[in-house]
This record gives structure tokens, C-alpha cells and sequence, in this order.
């Protein structure tokens, strides 16, 4: 799509600063392999209290690493965009695998907001939190030229859809056992 390269062309020659590629580099790191999500998962179940929390959020993690990457992306195969776009910079290292959807997105709003389905109101402030840093982390994604808009709008729809499907089949069961 036109617009999608325009987009991205316009990060890389109007927005990207050497300030910003190391701070879009470093959010998108976050995302690297789910490891900070991974680790949140972690320390969330080896915490009594938090424990329900963190089984909600790594299931809804590795639902969104089976969905996305085990299916949709071998599936659709879609080429990344600083191979397509003559012109795009990369300025991260080289993803491996296909562009869509964004995985980094998925994993980032499938935990984000899992999370934030089970806080009560008053915690609701963490579940922000997280949105923001899975919302820049998408949006680095664009930044380094490593996705199209439509990979992490995708990567974004598949992440909450995960959340929500996750969070009411299992909320039942595993939040009301505190």
C-alpha cells in the first residue's frame, strides 16, 4: 500500500533524531523475544498475590506467541519493509522472520492489558503504565522500519483480542481462587 510506505518514509526523513533511534532502539528491545514480558510474567506468578494476575498474562503471552508467530506469520509470509522500500533505513538488527503481524506488538498489548483486565480500579495506574510501554513499543517498530502501519495495527487488534479472550476464560478460574 502507497500510504504505508509514505508513513514510513516520512518517520525516517522528518521524525527519526539520533536521540529518538536510541530511545525507539531501546523500547523496541523491551519487545525482543517477549523477554520483559517473560520476566514480568515471572515475577508476577512467583508472587502469592499476584500469582492469578501473572497466569492470566502469561497465558494470554504464549496464546499471542502461537497465534501470531506459530501461525499467521508463516501464513501470510509478508515481506519486511526495509526490503521492500528502496529508500527505508533499518536501524535495528534484522528480524529473521515475516512482517506480519508485529509480534513485539501482539505480545506487548496481549500482557499489557491482560494485566490491566485484572487490576481493581484503584491499581488501574500500572495497567496505563504497561499500555504506554506496549504502545512504544509498536510504535518503534514503525520508527526503525522493521513493520508496516497494517503489522502493528494487526499486532495491536490480535494483542487486546487475546487479552479479553484470555482474561474471560480464565478469570473465573483463576482470579476468584485469591
Amino acid at each position: 500500500m502507497a500510504w504505508e510506505e509514505e508513513f514510513l518514509l516520512y518517520l525516517q526523513n522528518n521524525v527519526r533524531t539520533e536521540f529518538l533511534n536510541h530511545v525507539m532502539q531501546f523500547f523496541s528491545f523491551l519487545g525482543n523475544f517477549g523477554w520483559f514480558w517473560i520476566v514480568l510474567c515471572i515475577v508476577l506468578i512467583a508472587v502469592k498475590k499476584t500469582r492469578p494476575i501473572g497466569i492470566i498474562a502469561a497465558t494470554a503471552l504464549v496464546a499471542s506467541l502461537l497465534i501470531v508467530n506459530g501461525i499467521i506469520k508463516p501464513a501470510v509470509s509478508r515481506t519486511r519493509p526495509f526490503v521492500s522500500i528502496e529508500e527505508l533505513t533499518l536501524i535495528t538488527r534484522k528480524p529473521l522472520d515475516s512482517s506480519f503481524p508485529s509480534g513485539h506488538t501482539s505480545s506487548a498489548f496481549a500482557v499489557s492489558c491482560a494485566i490491566t483486565w485484572c487490576l481493581s480500579g484503584k491499581k488501574k495506574w500500572i495497567g496505563v503504565i504497561l499500555i504506554i510501554i506496549a504502545s512504544l513499543i509498536a510504535f518503534s517498530r514503525l520508527y526503525l522500519g522493521a513493520h508496516y502501519p497494517t503489522d502493528v495495527i494487526a499486532g495491536l487488534l490480535l494483542g487486546i483480542t487475546i487479552s479479553v479472550v484470555t482474561y474471560f476464560a480464565l478469570r473465573k478460574k483463576v482470579l476468584q481462587k485469591e
